[in-house]
């Protein structure tokens, strides 16, 4: 029998085979947003603050890992029922967290050129001083864990056509009324109490967290907070992934 890890090579090696087509047009999607972000709302805000200019930056990294994992690789799962390729996969003699963890290694890598020319434009565009720290890797590692996984439960949940309108909400509120590119003060009382309980608002910190020095502050909350629905999406989906009939 093979171990896991050469499963997971092998299916790795397909999974790419299999997205190919489409795997460019979501390079240019995580670049455009990425760069987007910075650039265009910078446009909206012609008196942008250090402040701002921090905020965009590391929004842009949160909503490169949002894109991917809560829309493009739900969206993948939804085109994958539809031809029947999904419960074609399920029938494999394969461990079906070595599928998942496939196709989640597609998608974030997928996802590091945007991230990275988005970072480039914001440093390009507002000069911000980036101070990296040590906890960047595991930060960003759950963020993107986070959003993939709960992306993966959205779609092993819903019909194709659910899952597609659940992610048009998905980036439309991530964008617009989450507290990823702005201050969680500008929302109103209410809504800034309901993202105590989403993970928009832990990402959110984490990421400023590990690019700026001057917001540190990302409380052990916000890991525990995303951890949890990170760990939530990962059980929900390889739960469905396992399940008979």
């Amino acid at each position: 029998m093979r171990s896991w890890t050469a499963e997971y090579l092998l299916l790795l090696q397909w999974a790419v085979l299999r997205k190919k087509r489409y795997l460019p047009l979501n390079l240019i999607i995580q670049v455009g947003l990425a760069v987007g972000i910075v650039v265009g709302f910078s446009y909206m805000l012609p008196q942008l603050d250090q402040v701002g200019a921090v905020y965009l930056t590391s929004g842009a990294t949160v909503m490169g890992f949002i894109t991917v994992g809560m829309v493009l690789a739900p969206q993948e799962v939804a085109q994958a029922k539809l031809e029947g390729a999904f419960e074609f996969n399920r029938s494999l003699p394969v461990p079906r967290s070595a599928m998942m963890a496939a196709d989640a290694t597609v998608s974030l890598v997928t996802a590091l050129p945007g991230i990275v020319l988005g970072l480039v434009a914001a440093r390009l565009r507002f000069g911000p001083g980036l101070d990296i720290s040590p906890l960047a890797l595991p930060g960003f590692a759950l963020v993107a864990l986070c959003a993939l996984g709960i992306g993966y439960g959205i779609s092993y949940v819903l019909t194709p056509p659910a899952t597609s309108a659940v992610c048009q909400a998905v980036v439309f509120a991530s964008l617009m009324f989450s507290p990823i590119n702005f201050p969680i003060e500008r929302l109103p009382s209410w809504l800034a109490g309901v993202h105590h309980f989403l993970p928009f608002l832990p990402m959110a910190r984490i990421a400023r967290g590990v690019l700026f020095a001057d917001h540190r502050g990302a409380d052990a909350a916000s890991f525990v907070v995303l951890a949890l629905w990170c760990a939530g999406g990962l059980a929900l989906s390889l739960r469905i992934m396992c399940r008979r009939g």
